[in-house]
């Protein structure tokens, strides 16, 4: 089952709507319902608590105010392997020519 903490992709009518972060699983009284507490990732952030089946937060198409929805866990894509030289892996060079800048010197006092 999708995990708290995991990244999901909200679809509706199959046209994804939001990422978010579930913050929490929680069971229902009735079994195999969960109220699942997902932080939307977007502006302004946003809680909302929906009561899902377990087949529903893996992925399972359900209704919502008789729009169909889904949960797509969100994996994170891998990284390419860097070729190795004498057994070990090395850094790529630093680029040149660009300026390093501190956010913190940006804000204004």
């Amino acid at each position: 089952m999708t995990a708290e903490n995991e990244i999901v992709l909200i679809y509706m009518e199959d046209q994804p709507l939001s990422f978010a972060r579930i913050e929490g699983i929680a069971p229902d009284e009735k079994p195999n319902w969960y109220h699942v507490r997902l932080l939307l990732l977007q502006v302004p952030l946003q809680v909302v608590t929906w009561i899902l089946r377990d087949e529903y937060i893996d992925g399972t198409e359900f209704t919502m105010n008789s729009k169909r929805m889904r949960l797509e866990k969100v994996e994170a894509p891998e990284q390419p392997q860097e070729p190795e030289q004498n057994g070990e892996s090395t850094p790529p060079p630093p680029k040149k020519g660009g300026k390093l800048i501190a956010l913190k010197d940006l804000k204004k006092g």
